[in-house]
Parts: structure tokens; C-alpha cells; sequence
């Protein structure tokens, strides 16, 4: 393990940046952008308002004209799910072999090996042979708001896109698929009444949420990869009122576009029970599915090629969680995901990464860089 590399992920974690804390998302988007500057990349921060600011940066490639490429885009965020001050319960520690702490695993040891790829191919080469850019985002964890259209105007012009996100399971895995993301929010109004004085002259908002989460319930066809869950509800006020307002927040994740389409069409077609209650259903897709088309597959060859001339088998997986992969995907640029650290326990206390995966995991982003 690269002392330097060690020491690097060491203080971003320590720099706790989460998604809806602005200044401590810049104070950590300040440390990473001095890190690129020092290997010469020319830094843009896009200044937000509400989130941290989204970090752009930018390597020159070898401008001879047999050489001149669109470049690639290496992708990721920095903002974590962990409130300011988590650090006291789960401190940064060594133990076993793994470094433990809140959103190393998720994704602040794969930024570091990103900027150790980078480095290598310029200690090794001279130079890069390619131009590269550089994204890192500050709210993935809470659906990309501030920063997709940035992400999606980016990787438009880019050749391929390489997502620094977790790899998945002990061995590493890529993710050639991910499954689409997107919330509803159910609100139901009902009339309120006396429960005791005027019983009968009420409609229960709860009860109607009640019945009409069964019928949600329905949506849910497993064996597509089609999975609907309420999450959260919320509903009246008093036990002797009877509630005029209930909600619901629902999770929904598909494998397919079709199936993306179909779900909607089912949630806008829910009709109340009770004819004195009002349904409002809003949201839908957040993040479309990334599906392993054939150019996606082609950059997974690529990158299992690699690794074997390294030394390690590199396995794919389809996963249900969502990144900006998603993003990019979705405008048909190839993208690999799962590039970044080998560990478990993302969003969990248990948080950690596998300390020796970082340099060979870091050796083969520079060969798919240096190959692509």
C-alpha cells in the first residue's frame, strides 16, 4: 500500500462532506481540487447554491493529429450520507488490513485512486496520450439535483465514461448494469371529522393510504427486477380526529426503460377507494437504468483483459442501486462502473475498504486510460 495513498484517503475521510452540508462538501471539493492541480490539471468549480460545489477538471492529451480524441470522462462524487460528526462513532482506524470510516468505501478511496492513476501515467509516460476529464460531484447520495445537467452536457462530448464508484462484492466486481431509480410521493385528502361526535361524517386520509398501498403493493413483479417500496408515510394529527391528510414515499427501481414507462402509467392510473378522498401523485424516474448494451459489454472486455495482464480476474455484475452512471449511460456513451475501491458497508457502520486493492485497482484505470 502507497503510504501517499494511504495518507490521502485518510484526510478526505477525516473532511466529512455530507450531500446537504455546503460548506463541508467545499471544504473537501478545496482539498481534492489542490490535489489535481498539483498534476497539472486546470480546475472549474461550478458554483451551487443549496449543495457543494461540482468540481471539473481537465488533463491535456498529446495534441499530435493522429492522436487527437475526444477525451474521457472519469466520474464520481464526494459527498457522503453521513452526518457532521459521525467521525466520533466511526473514527478513520487500520485493522486487518482495512481502513474503516464514513464513506471511504463509498466513494472517497476510489477519488484516490483516480488521482494515483493519473499520476502513474504521468511518472511513467511523460504525459497523458489522451485528454481527460475529470467530474466529482456533491450530490449523488441524494439524487444528482444540482449537478445532472452538468454530468450529462459533460459526458456528451466525451468518448467513454469510467465511474469511480464502489466495486461490488470482495471480488471486485465491475457493474455492467444498474437498475433505474426514482421516487412517488402519494398524498391523500381526505375529510376530517370528531372520531367520537361525527364519526360517520369523516373520510379517513389513513385509510385510504391503507388500501391504496396494497393495491402499490401489486407493481412489485420480482422476477422482472421491478421492486416498489413505501418507504416512509405520514398521516394525522390526533387519535379522536379523523386524518384529512396522509402520505407516502415510494422507492421504485426497474431494469428496463419499458418497465419504467409501464410503472408510471400505473401509479397515474390509482383511483381513490373512498369517493370523498383526493389522490396527488407526484414524482417518477430519477435516474433512467444503465443497461448492459453491446458497448458496454466491449469496455467490460476491455477492462477484464487488463486485468488479467495484471494479475487479478475482473467478474461483472448487474446491481439495484443507482449512480451518475446511470446518467451517462442513458445518453448511449459507453460506461463502466464499479472502478473504485474493494471494500463493504456502504452507508453502514461497518464502512471499510480492502487496503491492498487500492494499487492494482488504481493500476488498472491507468491501463484502461492509457488503452482506450
Amino acid at each position: 500500500m502507497h503510504g501517499d495513498m494511504l495518507a490521502l484517503t485518510r484526510q478526505m475521510v477525516e473532511c466529512e462532506s455530507p450531500s446537504f452540508n455546503k460548506a463541508a462538501v467545499d471544504a473537501l471539493v478545496t482539498i481534492v481540487a489542490a490535489e489535481f492541480e498539483k498534476l497539472g490539471g486546470r480546475i472549474r468549480r461550478h458554483k451551487q447554491r443549496a449543495f457543494g460545489d461540482v468540481l471539473e477538471v481537465r488533463f491535456n492529451g498529446d495534441s499530435s493529429g493522429a492522436l487527437r480524441r475526444k477525451p474521457l470522462l472519469l466520474l464520481g462524487h464526494l459527498d457522503t450520507v453521513y452526518d457532521l460528526g459521525t467521525l466520533g462513532s466511526m473514527p478513520v482506524r487500520e485493522d486487518g488490513g482495512k481502513l474503516y470510516g464514513p464513506g471511504v468505501f463509498d466513494m472517497k478511496a476510489g477519488v484516490v485512486q483516480m488521482l494515483f492513476a493519473i499520476r502513474a501515467l504521468q511518472q511513467v509516460r511523460g504525459r497523458l496520450q489522451r485528454p481527460l476529464l475529470v467530474l466529482l460531484n456533491p450530490d449523488e447520495e441524494v439524487g444528482s439535483k444540482a449537478s445532472r445537467v452538468i454530468t450529462e452536457k459533460l459526458a456528451a462530448k466525451c468518448e467513454a465514461v469510467l465511474v469511480f464508484e464502489p466495486a461490488a462484492g470482495t471480488r471486485g466486481a465491475c457493474k455492467t448494469a444498474r437498475k433505474g431509480v426514482g421516487d412517488y410521493k402519494l398524498c391523500v385528502t381526505g375529510r376530517a371529522a370528531h372520531a367520537g361526535l361525527d364519526f360517520q361524517k369523516g373520510s379517513s386520509a389513513i385509510l385510504e393510504l391503507a388500501r391504496q398501498l396494497t393495491e402499490i403493493e401489486k407493481f412489485t413483479d420480482v422476477s422482472r427486477g421491478v421492486t416498489v417500496n413505501p418507504g416512509v408515510i405520514r398521516g394525522g394529527t390526533r387519535t379522536n380526529v379523523v386524518a384529512e391528510s396522509a402520505e407516502a414515499f415510494i422507492d421504485v427501481r426497474v431494469t428496463g426503460v419499458k418497465d419504467a414507462h409501464d410503472l408510471d402509467r400505473k401509479f397515474r392510473r390509482l383511483k381513490p377507494f373512498d369517493r370523498n378522498c383526493r389522490l396527488e401523485i407526484t414524482g417518477g424516474l430519477n435516474r433512467a437504468p444503465f443497461e448492459r448494451t453491446k458497448a458496454v459489454a466491449a469496455l467490460y472486455g476491455k477492462a477484464k483483459s487488463l486485468a488479467a495482464e495484471i494479475g487479478f480476474d475482473l467478474d461483472e455484475v448487474s446491481v439495484g442501486g443507482g449512480s451518475d452512471g446511470n446518467l451517462t449511460a442513458a445518453l448511449g456513451i459507453p460506461t463502466l462502473d464499479g472502478l473504485g475501491a474493494v471494500g463493504d458497508g456502504a452507508h453502514a457502520a461497518h464502512e471499510h475498504i480492502v487496503l491492498a486493492e487500492m494499487p492494482r485497482r488504481s493500476a488498472l484505470a491507468a491501463r484502461l486510460i492509457e488503452t482506450l
